[in-house]
This record gives C-alpha cells, sequence and structure tokens, in this order.
C-alpha cells in the first residue's frame, strides 16, 4: 500500500495497479498543513481529508489514526466518523501524546491496559464488520523487542485484526517478530450489540512499514510475504519524490526563466484528465 497525502495521488496509486491505497498522517500533515507529524491535525480534519482519498477510488483506503486522538472514548469515534468518510481501516499507536515520527528518538509508549482500552473500545463500536483495526506498537524503540511481542499479543486478545511493529531495525527482527505472533490469535466477542464469538486468525495480519531514511533496512515485498506480513506501506514514498522533483524544477524554472526542458518529465494535460476520468467535450463528468 503506496502512501497518498492526497486523492489525486491515491488515484494514482490506484491506476497503477496497486491493490490498496495507505493514508500517512505524517503524509497529510506535512501535505495539507506544511508541518512536522507531532499531532497537530486533529480527528475531524483526519476524516474530512481521509475521506476525498476514499471517495476517489475504488480500492481500499487504510488510514493513520495516530494514538486514537484521544482515550477509549476517542478512540471509538474515530472508528465511526473513518467508517462514515468509507475509509476501509485504521491504526492506532501506543505513542504518548503528542506523538512522534515512529523513527525519531525520543517517543514514549502508554501502559499497556490503556491501549487495550482503546482497542476494545474501537472494535466495540465497529458497524463493518471488514473494517480493519490495526494495532501499532512503538514499544520496540521505547522498552525492548521482547516488550514489544507482548504488547502485541495482549493487543490481538483485545481484538485488533492486525498488529504494526513500527521501527524494526532488521530483517531478522521482522522474521523473530512474526514468529512470535504465532498461535495469539484468540476468539472474543463480536461487536457491540453481538453475542456470537469472532475467530481471529491463528496468525494475526501482520503490518510492515518500509519507509525510507529510518531505523530498519528496505526489505523487498516478496521477503516480507515470506514472513507472513499481508500488508506493506510505503507511507512517504510517492510524497518524497515529488517534492524532490519539483524542487529540482523549481530552481531550474527559477535560473532559467522557462520550464521547457522538464516537459518530457511532466504529466501532460491528457495524462492529468485521463488519471481524473475527464472528458472536457463530454456534457458530464465522470
Amino acid at each position: 500500500m503506496p502512501g497518498a497525502f492526497n486523492a489525486l495521488t491515491a488515484r494514482l496509486i490506484e491506476q497503477v495497479g496497486f491493490p490498496a491505497v495507505y493514508v500517512s498522517g505524517a503524509g497529510l500533515t506535512n501535505a495539507t498543513c506544511g508541518v512536522p507529524d507531532i499531532g497537530l491535525i486533529g480527528l475531524d480534519e483526519f476524516a474530512k481529508l481521509a475521506g476525498y482519498i476514499a471517495a476517489a477510488v475504488n480500492v481500499p483506503v487504510v488510514c493513520d489514526a495516530d494514538t486514537g486522538f484521544g482515550g477509549p472514548a476517542n478512540a471509538a469515534r474515530t472508528v465511526q466518523l473513518y467508517e462514515r468518510a468509507g475509509l476501509a481501516g485504521m491504526h492506532i499507536e501506543d505513542q504518548e501524546f503528542p506523538k512522534r515520527c515512529g523513527h525519531l528518538a525520543g517517543k514514549d509508549v502508554i501502559a499497556c491496559d490503556e491501549m487495550v482500552a482503546k482497542i476494545k473500545a474501537a472494535v466495540a463500536v465497529k458497524n463493518d464488520k471488514d473494517f480493519l483495526i490495526i494495532a501499532r506498537t512503538d514499544a520496540r524503540a521505547v522498552e525492548g523487542f521482547d516488550a514489544a511481542v507482548e504488547r502485541a499479543k495482549r493487543y490481538v486478545a483485545a481484538g485488533a485484526d492486525a498488529i504494526f511493529p513500527e521501527a524494526m531495525e532488521s530483517a531478522d527482527e521482522f522474521a523473530a517478530f512474526a514468529k512470535a505472533m504465532q498461535g495469539s490469535g484468540v476468539s472474543g466477542q463480536g461487536s457491540a450489540g453481538q453475542s456470537e464469538l469472532r475467530t481471529l486468525n491463528p496468525q494475526p495480519y501482520l503490518m510492515a512499514n518500509m519507509t525510507e531514511f529510518g531505523k530498519g533496512e528496505l526489505i523487498p515485498l516478496a521477503e516480507l510475504a515470506a514472513m507472513s506480513y499481508r500488508m506493506v506501506i510505503y507511507p512517504q514514498t510517492a510524497l518524497r519524490v515529488m517534492m524532490k522533483s519539483a524542487e529540482a524544477c523549481l530552481h531550474d524554472l527559477k535560473q532559467c526563466g522557462t520550464q521547457s526542458p522538464w516537459l518530457d518529465r511532466m504529466q501532460t494535460r491528457k495524462e492529468l484528465y485521463d488519471l481524473l476520468k475527464y472528458d472536457p467535450t463530454a456534457e458530464t463528468w465522470p
């Protein structure tokens, strides 16, 4: 799942053929407000911006939800607003607020019991049984690898559909984490108002973060799949490439006074219209 920071990028991800889109909190925060990823965008803004993205594509969209925007009640409201926005799932993390980028030093995590309460509250209000609740743990960099594993097992027991171990430092750690999670699936109560039991995957779904310039190495998709990771995100890849290319183009424009040398590196008007499914000769759209 490449990261989209706006609806147009999401359309491009879908057009290229990816099966799903990821919405990075850092991407939304950086690209929309021009500020760092330290919890400066609130829940209503997140849901509105991510809703534009979800409405623009036909593939599932999974969105960052930071720390759940508060306590258990806030995490529950996040699920409700994200479902209404058309999202397919979200991940919440066990960092203290204000959160930090998961690959930076100086972050801290809340008590495990607090995170468990958030997960239970989030699961309880789901209307869509297929809406994914992904629990991210940042404990590897704070409390160590073993603590991250133990937290993840408790998050699965609380009802999380998937686990996102943030800031693993090597392929060996990713593999060890996946192995440690085998058999951690449990049975638990369904959503609020439902009495039936649901059986979680014997090995819960795992998400890997292949962000650039972070703590870990960039591991090929096939290797992660062989380790049993079923979701892999590339949260800032497109944004970083676009920004670097745009910076170079703007420097040239400032120096030369023309963009002509860049025309063969630009998306054409027709390519943009095709991406938007827009026919300027038609009376209606789409």
